[in-house]
């Protein structure tokens, strides 16, 4: 809902804030007084296309500044989880900058965004049906929407959508699988030829061969070795040894047990003796064991030669070799786990098959209810100066390769406002204040469903071309679709601006230069103001009589009204003015 608009050096406004109902709010003033400003405003925060031009003369740059009330709006909230944004409060701000450069800047709370990001999210925020742009109900996808939406097919609709999607999903990854099930067949005959080479790599830890190897090739050396460390430590004849040494020095601390120095160390010596011994027997062990056996060297230096080989081969060291080997052995894994060819276009089959069937589903059920709902459509129309007018849904099914989400057929709706005159797509045969009469009629029929969050609706003249007794039947439609969703509309009938719950007035102020100023009004001044609608230049206390009565009549129309479900409220209003 839009809480406010500030406007700063915007054609011939300088600086002004106007603040909004969240009913229905009307906006009006003579030729040229500058009502569509605000339309601009409210388009640059929606993310509209900007214009240097739009600058007050003698200013730099123009700006403008929407709050929004988006609380219990779940689209918002989406829409700023998609975009990475955080969104911490109810408000929402949108400030959009254009200097006379023809650069235009945007922020959404305070941060910068794009123009493509304000645009989406203005489709959210704002709907503007504008005599001057293309309306939303001319794009071929509103039509659909608004058509299962009147027809609560809303889950026939996710289900044809969730299925093609699914069917998408499966065939592109069939698609992809066969496109390269050759490099698949040749990576895993790589991999399966490179495990095959260090699989006698895998069975044992290299560090531990490596050391085994050096041990065992050096073994009589180390013999050798391990006899004389021995006899050093200790020995059976005259040579003096670590072992006599140290009998020799525990003798003299056990003479002297007296003193605690030499008791302490006879206790650490007769530790030392005890290691001695032990180190000692181990050496003569060692030294007394067999040769190597020449058939476990040749077995280590095999392994060793193929680990050196395998590393040159492959350009990795040997150590890395082996966690390589298990990241080949998880893909080969993972391209043997995948389905064959046949079976995936056994799952892509089956998956078209039950988009088939839901989209069927769906198509049926819409080519059903058309005819009801474009009678319900022409009866709104009825009354809205439009009695001869008829409409119908035309189905074209699509080639084959084009079904979609949203089903097997185009769906357009056809439209003819005269008798004899045959039916054609809206945009061809509609003028823009018939399209404007539809999209409201359309509208009051989707808030009267009740399962529409809808954005703030805008009508840009939605009265062209009515006038009398059908324009007091659009203004009664806005006010009570207006207590179901925010409307803003620029009107030049006095019947539809006395419908409005805020009445906002737009004039010119002439000075040293010329400003537009709006203000809200009420009591006597927006009698006046709609005495001059009716009345023209000379307003006369009979013309301000006939606005009193208009504003009762809206009074005691909306008591009569209040229990009136709103898609039936056109059927009352013909027959209470008839």
């Amino acid at each position: 809902m839009l809480i406010s608009l500030t406007l700063q050096n915007l054609a011939l406004i300088d600086h002004k804030e106007i603040s909004f109902d969240e009913r229905f709010n009307v906006i009006t003033g003579e030729t040229g007084a500058g009502k569509s400003l605000i339309l601009d405003a409210l388009s640059l925060c929606a993310g509209e296309r900007a214009d240097s031009g739009i600058i007050r003369h003698g200013a730099d740059e123009a700006s403008v500044f929407g709050e929004f009330d988006i609380t219990g709006n779940p689209q918002v909230a989406d829409w700023f989880a998609q975009h990475d944004r955080a969104l911490e409060e109810d408000t929402l701000l949108i400030r959009r900058k254009i200097s006379n450069q023809g650069r235009s800047k945007s922020w959404i709370n305070g941060v910068p965004a794009s123009i493509s990001e304000l645009k989406s999210l203005g489709s959210i925020l704002v709907n503007i049906h504008s005599q001057h742009a293309g309306l939303e109900l001319l794009k071929p996808q509103f039509v659909v929407d608004w058509l299962d939406r009147i027809g609560e097919l809303g889950e026939l609709k996710s289900a044809t959508k969730t299925a093609f999607h699914h069917y998408q999903t499966l065939k592109k990854q069939a698609d992809e699988a066969k496109s390269q099930s050759a490099q698949r067949a040749d990576r895993m005959a790589l991999l399966s030829a490179k495990l095959a080479d260090i699989e006698p790599l895998l069975l044992v830890n290299f560090d531990d061969i490596e050391a085994e190897y050096d041990e065992l090739s050096n073994l009589e050396h180390l013999m050798r070795e391990a006899v004389e460390s021995a006899v050093l430590l200790d020995n059976d004849n005259d040579t003096p040894s670590v072992s006599s040494l140290l009998a020799r020095a525990m003798k003299i601390c056990d003479n002297n047990a007296g003193s605690k120095t030499f008791n302490e160390c006879s206790h650490i010596l007769s530790v030392a003796q005890e290691h001695i011994n032990e180190a000692a027997a181990k050496l003569y062990d060692y030294a007394e064991q067999q040769l190597p056996d020449e058939a476990r060297l040749d077995e280590l230096n095999t392994l060793i030669s193929l680990a050196h080989r395998l590393s040159n081969k492959y350009h990795t060291p040997i150590k890395e070799l082996v966690a390589d080997a298990h990241n080949w052995q998880t893909e080969l894994d993972t391209l043997g786990a995948l389905p064959d060819n046949d079976t995936m276009d056994a799952q892509v089959q089956a998956a078209y098959q039950a988009y088939l069937t839901a989209a069927n589903a769906l198509d049926e059920a819409r080519i059903s209810i058309a005819p009801d709902i474009c009678e319900r459509l022409e009866a709104r129309l009825l009354p809205l100066a439009l009695p001869n007018a008829r409409c119908e849904f035309a189905f074209n099914q699509k080639p084959a390769e084009h079904y979609n989400a949203h089903g097997k057929y185009d769906i357009a709706l056809l439209f003819s406002a005269n008798v004899g005159m045959p039916l054609q797509p809206l945009h061809k045969v509609a003028s823009g204040g018939e399209l404007s009469r539809i999209a409201l009629v359309m509208q009051v029929m989707v808030a009267g469903s009740g399962e529409y969050h809808t954005p703030t609706l805008v009508f840009d003249e939605v009265d062209v071309g009515i006038s009398g007794g059908t324009a007091q039947v659009v203004g009664e439609l806005l006010r009570r679709l207006g207590k179901h969703q925010q409307l803003l509309a620029i009107t030049h009938q006095a019947q539809v601006a006395a419908a409005a719950h805020r009445h906002i007035l737009v004039h010119k102020e002439h000075g040293e230069q010329t400003v537009s100023n709006m203000q809200i009004i009420t009591d006597d001044a927006q009698i006046d103001e709609l005495a001059r609608m009716s009345g023209g230049v000379n307003i006369t206390e009979a013309t301000k009589a006939h606005v009193k009565s208009l504003l009762n009549d809206i009074r005691h129309a909306d008591e009569m009204t209040a229990n009136i479900p709103l898609e039936e409220l056109q059927n009352f209003h013909q027959s209470n003015h008839d």
